[in-house]
């Protein structure tokens, strides 16, 4: 039974919660693979947070593209952030978005490794 915290400090909350749950049936080579593979592919909260900011300043949708949402980036860039409401909406749920996303990073590596949970 591989430790997250172990392999990655710096995850927290559900995150983690969801990340031991993958890493319970893997060794100790499989689970610093897997930390490799996650840490390369996952989305940091706080730099969603960061671009979605931008959204009130620059740019609108730069957050979906970064969590690879192209059609709602498309649709927010189009629209201002949906007149900026989405940009709020976003502003306001940064850390399920990024879970969201590195919920499923996290899914398909452990898929791809064999270890589907």
């Amino acid at each position: 039974m591989a430790d997250v915290l172990r392999y990655m400090p710096e995850l927290e909350g559900e995150e983690m919660l969801y990340v031991q749950n993958i890493l319970d049936p893997m060794t100790d080579d499989q689970a610093a693979t897997f930390a490799a593979a996650y840490r390369g592919q996952r989305r940091d909260p706080t730099t969603v947070m960061l671009l979605t900011l931008i959204g009130f300043i620059a740019i609108g949708g730069v957050q979906r593209f970064y969590l690879g949402q192209i059609g709602m980036g498309v649709l927010y860039l189009l629209t201002g952030g949906l007149c900026l409401i989405g940009t709020i909406v976003d502003l306001i749920s940064h850390k399920k978005l990024a879970f969201e996303y590195n919920q499923r990073k996290a899914f398909d590596i452990a898929t791809m490794m064999g270890n589907r949970r």
